[in-house]
């Protein structure tokens, strides 16, 4: 269960970061569907939360590599819209998902 769903959390990760870098550089213009980056968002919360419960349940490292992006998420809603803050802020979480990916798919 923890290797899927870390998996599922990278790829919202991933998938949500991708969005908001479209965004950010004008190849999205999202004034009227802002809710599906909130959308995202809160799916890759969700999904990461899940994972981590999964890590420490099961006692599977790749799950617990997970916890450093607990911070980044938790903080980004009040990071406000500003783009520098909010990605280097987002960025930040991205070491963690990727160690996770790798232990994940390592250990089987």
């Amino acid at each position: 269960m923890t290797r899927t769903l870390v998996t599922a959390a990278a790829a919202s990760y991933a998938v949500n970061a991708a969005f908001g870098t479209a965004v950010a550089a004008g190849v999205i213009d999202n004034r009227r569907i802002r809710w599906v980056h909130h959308a995202l968002f809160s799916a890759t919360a969700s999904l990461t939360v899940l994972a981590v419960a999964a890590g420490a349940l099961e006692r599977r490292p790749a799950g617990l590599a997970l916890l450093p992006a607990l911070g980044p998420l938790t903080a980004l809603p009040y990071a406000g819209g500003r783009i520098r803050r909010h990605a280097a802020l987002a960025g930040s979480a991205a070491p963690a998902y990727a160690a996770a990916l790798v232990s994940a798919w390592r250990s089987h």
